[in-house]
């Protein structure tokens, strides 16, 4: 009789049938071996190349059952010539291949903050142009009842608003509420800042830092991170570098965004 032998081999390289997915640029996949994870940028004979939320570069051989899709154990192979399969765009939506931009629509998004601007392009950018919804930059919600009466919100000319750090009973919630109408709405995120609505884990980091009142936010984030104090304005372009989809955003983030280019494009908003 021969003595007991326990199988070792990890449950992902047992042989059992697993699904081939083209290696097409952008998928995001996880070496189960390694532990790396990144978005495809190249596939050549034999290998494919990931890139990783900081920016690394690592080559694996495309061997069977040797990566993980979403938690699953798939098979990666080289994308057959010609057209692709239909892509997402980084918030999720199914990509239109060769889609042109249309024609900007009468209705606009504004949002407050540069920086805000930035991550709502990042993200939404490409959806954005093949709605023809343009998001214009909004300084301060100070200025938000003279831009609502200039631009004069109708049914052919919707205007949504995104403010930071919208709570019931501030200043913001006040100015939120006399401007807002049938054709005009007002969303506000809960953050401090946008900085916030990026996933601590997306930045590596196990969360934000709470900063006590009176100190300057940001400044106060990069000295708990241990960043450099002296520019924010770096700091900001590293966590934009860590967004790459809706995934590294939080909820109530997405969820805002997501219903103001709904209340532009509705039925009208052309």
């Amino acid at each position: 009789m021969r003595p007991y032998s326990p199988d070792l081999t990890p449950e992902w390289k047992k042989s059992r049938p697993v699904p081939e997915v083209p290696a097409e640029p952008g998928l995001v996949v996880e070496e189960p071996g390694s532990g790396f994870c990144g978005a495809v940028i190249r596939c050549e004979a034999g290998t494919v190349t990931l890139e990783d939320r900081f920016g690394k570069h690592r080559v694996f051989p495309l061997e069977p059952r040797g990566f993980l899709l979403e938690g699953r154990v798939v098979t990666l192979v080289r994308p057959a010539a010609g057209p692709s399969r239909p892509t997402r765009t980084a918030s999720g939506s199914v990509a239109v291949p060769g889609a042109r931009a249309r024609v900007a629509r009468a209705g606009r998004i504004y949002v407050e903050g540069r920086h805000d601007a930035e991550l709502v392009e990042r993200v939404w950018g490409d959806d954005l142009r093949v709605e023809g919804v343009v998001v214009e930059y909004l300084e301060g919600v100070d200025d938000l009842p003279a831009i609502v009466e200039e631009f004069g919100p109708g049914p052919d000319a919707r205007l949504g608003v995104l403010v930071d750090h919208l709570v019931p009973g501030s200043k913001e919630s006040r100015i939120a509420e006399a401007v807002t109408s049938e054709h005009a709405l007002v969303v506000g995120h809960p953050y401090i800042d946008i900085w916030e609505a990026v996933k601590p884990s997306s930045l590596g980091i196990g969360a934000w830092p709470r900063v006590p009142r009176g100190q300057d936010w940001k400044t106060g984030v990069c000295r708990a991170l241990g960043w450099r104090v002296a520019n924010t304005g770096e700091a900001w372009q590293h966590i934009l570098g860590s967004v790459r989809s809706y995934r590294d955003l939080e909820p109530a983030l997405l969820g805002r965004v997501e219903e103001l280019i709904d209340f532009v494009t509705e039925n009208g908003g052309a």
